[in-house]
């Protein structure tokens, strides 16, 4: 078996020597970089990805209480809907739907009815005694807010409820992220997804805003984690040259398709407890996971389980129909078992050296900029004057082509320059939506937001995976959405201050994309390298390349003017 080798001459004349050192990237590429194997995987990865879209989204559904609602008075109960509202309802001018939500007038309804008498402004008013009405046009089924009178002065329990549902994603996070280092990325997949299983069904038997947040806090830890630790599998099963499609492809599909049928599953399920049931029971299918897909053989080469490492990927050889040579598996064992380290590794040991801890606090501050302006943008959706459902199913297409442009891209542009040419377009459209009124305008601008800031979260993702050395992968990954999930503690209460002025919201956005920008400069490109397997690879790769990194123009040449061929094999 021969490999070409870096040479100095600019035209990459190939040079062959004898491969004595075989690295994982190299054995796993020889059993079939883009086979059966790798397709079984891909249609593997279709559940997690729907139950994350559901387990995120899905209390939006519940929770979502029609703007349009006004004090209900039993007296008039038996007058059409603008007779109520127009003789019990003051006006508000400052109000968009010109009334008020919150007040209503105090007076003798039954002498009203039999006298005919007009509302005026001498009436006094009252806050809302008896409870709401809600524009059914809107929301047509009971949510738990419309229930529970979760408006006006309650309004905010929504975005509390929201933002407990993130803190469990923060204990979650650290949680599962110990388990996939620990035990393997399958027990902490089943686990992250069997414990938002359980919540989820929990909280549809909740009686008041405590059970049904402590319930979505349990949601929360396993958010998240319930498609990463697949995420992650799969990252460590495929080949540098398809790493990128197989990481965002998947997501592109799975994930829009979720995002996009949740909202008529909910209008189909017609209730907030039927929605609960229905985006939390089909997680139990998690508990075959262990049957269905293999562990990773990155992570067991991790603990020193050379054989098992090696069995996984002759599995991959038989499956895409394509031998290895028995010395290659030799070299290879030879390889693992001489370099392999199994000594505990833990994000603190990492943080230890000065390059590596610059690099992580980046990446952090990055991926909270990215994920506060996508679930501010998300969750505002409902400003926009256009219907609830639709605008949602609109706006969540944008995943589709904003992945699809991730997987086949992302290589050619490179991580930085791709996020941050997304990131500085997001910012300019949400400026733009910010300030504008018109209903369909107002949501193309939103579905462009979505559709740039889709991107940089994505790329973000994958870049972080990337830069993580193999020991730390798993706790890091999770470490960093932790990071994310304490922006996403506020980011609902970012997205309220609309009450305040509705241009707020995505103005704040804009400017923690000039800063997400900013972090993104002080990251190394990551495109066609092997994944680091020890901190020193992570240093290499950080140390070795330039600050103007353009994959699409400098693809073969190396920062020290040297090129490189790629790897091949010759059976002698």
């Amino acid at each position: 078996m021969k490999e070409a080798v870096k040479t100095s001459d600019k035209n990459c004349i190939k040079e062959d020597e004898n491969v004595k050192d075989v690295d994982y990237d190299t054995f796993l590429s020889s059993a079939g970089e883009f086979g059966l194997y790798q397709w079984l995987l891909f249609v593997s990865m279709l559940p997690f990805y729907i139950f994350g879209a559901f387990t995120y989204f899905g209390q939006m559904f519940m929770t979502e209480a029609a703007p349009n609602h006004w004090c209900w008075v039993p007296e008039l109960e038996n007058l059409t809907v603008e007779e109520r509202r127009t003789i019990a309802i003051p006006l508000d001018e400052n109000d968009r739907y010109g009334y008020s939500h919150c007040q209503t007038y105090v007076a003798n309804w039954s002498e009203v009815l039999i006298t005919g008498q007009k509302p005026n402004n001498s009436w006094p008013v009252a806050a809302c005694a008896n409870g709401w009405e809600f524009n059914k046009t809107e929301i047509p089924y009971p949510t738990i807010s419309s229930e529970m009178g979760w408006v006006c002065e309650r309004s905010s329990y929504q975005a509390s409820a929201q933002s407990f549902f993130f803190v469990g994603s923060i204990i979650g996070g650290f949680i599962i992220g110990w388990i996939a280092d620990r035990f393997g990325r399958l027990p902490a997949a089943t686990c992250a997804n069997m414990i938002a299983c359980v919540a989820g069904i929990g909280s549809t038997y909740s009686t008041n805003f405590i059970q049904f947040t402590v319930c979505r806090f349990f949601v929360g830890m396993g958010y998240d984690n319930c498609m990463m630790m697949t995420y992650l599998l799969v990252l460590e099963y495929v080949a540098p040259k398809y790493r990128t499609l197989f990481a965002n492809l998947p997501f592109a599909i799975f994930f829009t398709l979720g995002l996009t049928i949740l909202p008529w599953i909910s209008l189909a399920c017609g209730h907030w407890k039927s929605i609960g049931l229905a985006t939390s029971v089909p997680l139990a299918i998690s508990l075959l996971t262990p049957f269905v897909m293999p562990e990773s053989p990155r992570w067991l080469l991790t603990k020193g389980r050379v054989e098992d490492t090696i069995n996984k990927v002759l599995s991959i050889s038989r499956v895409n129909k394509k031998p290895i040579p028995p010395r290659l598996v030799e070299q290879f064992r030879t390889t693992a078992t001489k370099n392999t380290d199994t000594s505990s590794k833990s994000v603190i040991q990492m943080l230890k050296s000065p390059l590596l801890r610059k690099m992580f606090f980046c990446i952090c501050v990055e991926y909270m900029c990215v994920m506060i302006i996508f679930d501010v943008s998300a969750r505002s959706v409902g400003q926009l004057e256009l219907d609830f459902f639709l605008s949602f199913t609109l706006v969540s297409l944008t995943e589709l082509p904003s992945l699809l442009i991730v997987a086949f891209a992302l290589d050619y542009t490179g991580r930085k320059w791709l996020m941050i040419g997304s990131t500085i377009v997001c910012f300019a459209f949400c400026l733009l939506t910010a300030f504008i009124s018109d209903g369909l305008i107002s949501v193309l601008c939103a579905v462009i937001v979505r559709f740039t800031i889709n991107i940089a979260c994505n790329a973000s993702m994958q870049w972080a995976a990337e830069l993580l050395p193999t020991p730390v992968r798993g706790s890091g990954s999770s470490f960093i959405h932790i990071c994310g999930y304490v922006a996403t503690v506020i980011s609902p209460f970012i997205a309220y201050l609309d009450v305040v002025a509705y241009y707020l919201p995505l103005t704040i956005c804009a400017c923690i994309g000039v800063l997400a920008v900013l972090l993104a400069f002080n990251l190394p490109e990551t495109v066609n390298q092997d994944l680091p397997q020890t901190f020193e690879d992570t240093e290499n790769l950080i140390k070795k390349q330039p600050f103007w990194d353009l994959p699409c123009i400098n693809k073969e040449i190396n920062d020290t003017g040297e090129c490189y061929v790629n790897n091949s094999f010759e059976l002698n």
